[in-house]
């Protein structure tokens, strides 16, 4: 028993030790494998490409031989391109600056436009190829699938790239950055040769006539050229159009600054009549013909050397575009602006200023914009000259009309010549100036030729005379007028003096003859005589001597006959005098002739008179009532008469109403007027 106890404690013993052997065992195994686990890991990751690596030794032997013929053709093209790509790169360190040396960096920019076309034109090819290995690749499952993957998706971005023509893209935008210097180098070349022109505020004639060759050096607008060409190339040239338009129309504008142009802004609710804005009207003229001969002819020409090589249309349409931006639509406006003021006879000569400044520039607008580019400056023209020929041919035809409604008015108060009067014998010598006449015939002969009527020199002629007419015809109405019929010698004496003195010599006088400007004249000295015996000539025989020779009714007798004529002498003259001083005579000659008629006639018979009869109211207490005047007063006195009186000078108008004249005349009595300017 005891025997079979030990060989179970034995066996319970090895079983111990052979278990702990085990368990030994497994903690070595354990330690081991703990350790060998990130090889375990990294082998795991290793086998997608080791899989990969060995897939095309599991590929058909004929796929596998394909193969490389199909990588080669696909890769040569692709190989030029990149080429190609990188050159275009190593272009841009050969890019200068275009102000120091253009003709460099437009050979540069060519050789770059010629590597982009060349990457626009085979790009599409080397795709193909790599699309066509790609699709070789998948079918025949030669490479790993993630690879072709990615590599399908760079083909395709590839393909969008060429789809929208993103050149910028293939080049990195160099090109269009080189462009947008050589646009920069466009505008500075413009900018720092195009000098405002100076100019005086008042051109003369021979300034006028001065016109420079080309507002650019040649050797600039042989730059401008070729920067051209290259924009042109890559469809920049409305870019550039604008450039130059923007710069050269600026120009010509910072030129016409000097010149004060803001009249040409006015309005027709700004001033009355032309005659307030005559001056800016006589400006108009010149500052057209400068701005015509010397800005807009120069870039006309400037216009036309630039862009000659684009076709007729393309500078034509530049120059178009300058001249409308520079203020030559302001020029026509203004003009547009004087025929819409109010009618009247100065508006006529200032429409026949407005017409010759035209036809001056008739040519010179035909030439310059005559074109299919500038039809709104040649519609605004023809609007202008229509407006100008119908405005001066309406006021024209009215003078004799205005003229006749004039005498429902009453003469002038002092008897002086009427404004009316004054005004039309200086207008009709105007009209018949070497100013004028040429140019108001010129307009009716238009006007009658859009009637389809024919124009003799004649009717201009039979109307001026037909307005004289209606002159002598209201002088005949307002001398009648007067109540005071020695007032109406006066006034008639001063108007026919006037038309005598003022026409002989003149234009308006050689056609009225010879024998009407005399029969004035007699007409003046006959009213100059009624005058005379009517008033003054009467009071000589108030001194009569009739009964006072030898005293014959005594001394005491005799005073009081001499008291009694010299009282009744005294208050006549003093009522005559006081009477006759508010009368005007306006001209000098006659004004003096008359007061010498009169102190003829009086101031000698008062002399003698007082002479012989003054001693006997001398010692008489009150012999300075009768013995008023002595023969210098009244002398003195006589000469002082008929003086003008100062007047404010105005000009005779006729007023608008509804688009017609009407009857209204303004200070028609002033005694004198400003010339017709």
């Amino acid at each position: 028993m005891e025997e079979i106890v030990d060989k179970g404690i034995e066996h319970l013993a090895s079983a111990r030790k052979s278990l702990k052997l085990s368990i030994d065992k497994s903690k070595a195994l354990g330690l081991s494998l703990q350790k060998i686990r990130p090889r375990l890991d990294e082998i795991n990751q290793r086998l997608p490409s080791l899989e990969a690596a060995v897939r095309p030794i599991r590929a058909q032997k004929d796929a596998l031989i394909a193969v490389g013929g199909h990588i080669n053709r696909a890769v040569v093209p692709a190989t030029a391109v990149l080429k190609v790509f990188d050159a275009i790169h190593g272009l841009e360190k050969s890019l200068s600056d275009p102000q120091s040396d253009l003709p460099g960096y437009l050979g540069v920019l060519k050789r770059l436009e010629e590597a982009l076309m060349f990457l626009g034109e085979n790009c599409g090819m080397a795709i193909q190829w790599l699309a066509d290995i790609v699709e070789y690749l998948d079918d025949y499952k030669v490479a790993d699938g993630r690879f072709i993957s990615n590599l399908k998706n760079a083909l395709e971005h590839l393909r969008e790239l060429q789809t929208n023509e993103e050149k910028g893209c293939l080049d990195g935008g160099l090109l269009e950055a080189a462009l947008d210097r050589l646009e920069s180098e466009f505008r500075r070349l413009l900018a720092e040769n195009s000098v405002p022109l100076p100019m005086s505020s008042s051109p003369l004639p021979g300034e006028q006539a001065c016109i420079a060759p080309s507002p650019l050096p040649v050797a600039v607008i042989k730059k401008l050229q070729a920067i051209l060409g290259r924009l042109i190339a890559n469809n920049r040239l409305e870019k550039c159009i604008s450039i130059y338009i923007e710069v050269r129309s600026s120009n010509v504008r910072a030129s016409l600054q000097a010149l004060n142009l803001d009249y040409l802004e006015i309005s027709v609710s700004e001033f009355n009549d032309v005659l307030s804005i005559e001056d800016h009207i006589a400006q108009w003229g010149k500052h057209l013909e400068f701005a015509v001969k010397h800005l807009f002819e120069a870039e006309y020409k400037l216009c036309n050397d630039v862009f000659d090589r684009l076709g007729l249309d393309v500078w034509m349409s530049c120059f178009a575009k300058i001249a409308a931006q520079a203020g030559i639509l302001a020029f026509l406006q203004f003009g547009k602006t004087v025929t819409e003021s109010k009618k009247d006879p100065i508006k006529l000569l200032k429409l026949l200023d407005i017409f010759a400044s035209l036809n001056k520039l008739r040519l010179d607008f035909n030439r310059l914009f005559g074109g299919g580019a500038c039809v709104e400056i040649q519609n605004l023209t023809r609007d202008l000259i229509k407006r100008v020929i119908e405005g001066a041919c309406e006021i024209f035809w009215e003078l004799s009309i205005q003229v006749e409604l004039q005498k429902q008015l009453p003469p002038p108060p002092d008897g002086s010549v009427p404004k009316l009067v004054i005004f039309i014998a200086d207008y009709c010598n105007k009209l018949l100036g070497d100013d004028y006449k040429s140019i108001l015939s010129q307009v009716l002969v238009i006007e009658r030729s859009w009637k389809h009527e024919k124009f003799q020199e004649r009717l201009l002629i039979d109307e001026l005379l037909n307005l004289m007419r209606a002159v002598e015809l209201n002088l005949e109405k307002w001398s009648k007028a007067y109540e005071d019929t020695v007032l109406s010698f006066i006034f008639l004496m001063n108007n026919h003096w006037h038309l005598y003195k003022h026409l002989k010599g003149t234009k308006l006088g050689s056609l009225l003859g010879d024998s009407w400007l005399r029969e004035h004249e007699q007409y003046k000295e006959y009213y100059s005589a009624i005058f005379l015996t009517e008033s003054w000539g009467k009071l000589p025989s108030l001194l009569s001597r009739e009964g006072l020779i030898l005293f014959s009714g005594g001394r005491a007798t005799a005073r009081d006959l001499v008291k009694k004529r010299l009282k009744a002498f005294n208050e006549s003259f003093d009522d005559m005098y006081k009477k006759q001083s508010n009368w005007v005579m306006v001209d000098k000659d006659l004004r003096e002739k008359t007061c010498q008629v009169i102190i003829q006639a009086i101031v000698p018979v008062y002399r003698s008179y007082m002479q012989n009869y003054g001693p006997l109211v001398d010692q008489d207490a009150s012999a300075s009532k009768y013995a008023k005047y002595t023969a210098q007063s009244l002398e003195k006195m006589l000469n002082s008469l008929f003086q003008p009186k100062p007047v404010k000078y105005g000009s005779f108008k006729v007023r608008q109403s509804s688009g017609k004249f009407n009857n209204g005349v303004t200070d028609q009595y002033h005694s004198t007027s400003p010339k017709v300017k």
